[in-house]
């Protein structure tokens, strides 16, 4: 095969990984714009419309890391394929619901399909492209960054002049182009896959306990923690399990002597405090901004620039990490990253949105984009090539994982300097809030949040300083094989 062939069949690869990834990614979102016309047609309570969102994210968090090593074993590109299929059969199902309960199971197998497809799309791209999968991995961030920025506007008029349902229904010719340019896609892999019996019981017991640590931040933090308690239980019995099942088997899930490899443990660690710091952002930052008297679309506009950065300089800096290693970057982005949530605890008024908040958000951009493509591609990169799929599995739990656990004590953080600041009644960062005290408490609230988030991404950019070596990221997987094998 020439080299200009080979090249074609990556890009069709790329391209499919990045269509089947941008359907899981929006319809994680999308389907809010939809839920009151939806809770309106099918006549499902509130508690039901909290479902109809958390079931998704509670099976693709308690799958990513089983869906990996599927991908490992039965190849990756065949696991991807099917996890499109799977996605569409569950997106016609969702779309022809005709209660809330069916709705809710289909989102839950949505989110079952979307752990195999998004996982193995990041195993497939280190699969094809080799040791250069960061400027591949860059590109992938920067499309998927345009589907995830267009979905919620395209669901806005589905749902206001078509019908909720299509939200769901328009996922079947999109899925149906990924896995024809994954099938045309195919070219000789770049790096080993990972060939034995899939450990079942290891498989169980992770899904187990990752989706009983995700039901107790989702539902302690809605609830009270107290109310929770039994799913922690039941994440550690199940996590010990998982050790001892590990330890022993012929053929382990997840081999423990991954986190032997330097690179690949750091950067699982920095991706849990960075993507936990985020999760703070992501969440606060839009509430506060209404909170201040910006319009909910004024507000959402304001998360444009961000995505708009991360589409002109991902692949850029994926492919500088590539060349030149991953250290400066993993460590430079998450300062910009702390630094904007500085700036962003500064704003009191709309006025200094524009003042503090606008420098914040170019800064924040910036910061984001230098860290998504190199912390991704690093943590796929230092582990050996049979164990991508793993390696991805495990990275999207950590930065999930952080996400959901951050925004979970940030919130108690919020509520415990709300009450101590004078909040004696209310809920802070309420939109109608106007007693000059209880916005003070709000507005202080906000600003130990985003300090406190701005912390998180201090110590992720001390964890890159201090532990990424860019002498093994340059040496690639013979240095990983040899790391794990010791």
């Amino acid at each position: 095969m020439t080299e200009a062939g080979h090249r074609r069949l990556q890009q069709l690869t790329l391209a499919a990984t990045v269509l089947g990834s941008s359907l899981a990614f929006v319809d994680a979102t999308v389907v809010v714009v939809a839920l009151p016309t939806i809770q309106n047609d099918l006549h499902f309570s509130l508690a039901g419309e909290q479902w109809v969102f958390l079931a998704y994210s509670l099976a693709l968090a308690a799958l990513y890391l089983p869906a990996g090593a599927v991908g490992d074993r039965k190849g990756r590109r065949e696991t991807f394929m099917a996890g499109v299929v799977g996605f569409a059969l569950a997106s016609a199902l969702a779309g022809a619901a005709p209660t809330g309960a069916v709705l809710i199971a289909a989102r839950a197998l949505q989110g079952a399909a979307a752990a195999f497809l998004a996982t193995n799309s990041l195993a497939l791209l280190r699969e094809t492209y080799g040791q250069n999968a960061g400027h591949a991995v860059g590109l992938w961030t920067a499309f998927t960054s345009v589907a995830t920025l267009g979905g919620p506007p395209l669901g806005g008029v589905l749902v206001e002049w078509v019908s909720w349902r299509w939200i769901f229904f328009v996922n079947l010719p999109l899925a149906a182009a990924a896995v024809v340019l994954a099938h045309k896609g195919r070219c000789p892999p770049l790096a080993e896959q990972r060939v034995g019996r899939l450990d079942l019981p290891g498989a169980g017991l992770a899904a187990l306990a990752f989706g009983m640590v995700t039901y107790g931040v989702v539902d302690g933090a809605a609830n009270g923690f107290g109310n929770a308690w039994w799913a922690f239980v039941v994440a550690a019995a199940a996590l010990a399990a998982f050790v001892v099942v590990e330890r022993r088997v012929e053929e382990p899930m997840l081999p423990f002597s991954l986190f032997r490899i330097r690179n690949f443990a750091v950067a699982n660690l920095e991706t849990f405090l960075v993507y936990g710091a985020l999760g703070g952002v992501f969440f606060f930052f839009t509430i506060y901004l209404q909170f201040l008297g910006f319009s909910p679309l004024a507000a959402g506009l304001a998360n444009v620039p961000g995505s708009v950065v991360m589409i002109l300089l991902s692949a850029r800096f994926g492919k500088l990490s590539d060349e030149h290693g991953p250290k400066l970057f993993l460590t430079v982005g998450p300062l910009l990253i702390a630094g904007g949530m500085v700036l962003f605890s500064l704003m009191r008024s709309k006025d200094d949105f524009w003042r503090e908040g606008v420098p914040g958000l170019v800064v924040f951009s910036l910061g984001l984009s230098m860290l998504v493509a190199p912390i991704t591609s690093t943590a796929l990169a230092s582990a050996p090539g049979r164990f991508s799929g793993i390696a991805s599995g495990l990275n999207q739990t950590f930065s999930r994982l952080g996400n959901l656990l951050a925004v979970a004590v940030l919130g108690l953080v919020v509520l415990l300097v709300y009450q101590a600041n004078g909040g004696d009644h209310g809920q802070p960062i309420a939109l109608d809030q106007h007693d000059p005290v209880l916005r003070s408490a709000s507005m202080d609230a906000f600003r130990v949040a985003m300090l406190v988030s701005a912390g998180l991404a201090l110590a992720g950019a001390l964890v890159a300083a201090f532990g990424i070596s860019n002498r093994d990221a340059l040496r690639g997987s013979d240095r990983a094989e040899a790391a794990a094998a010791s």
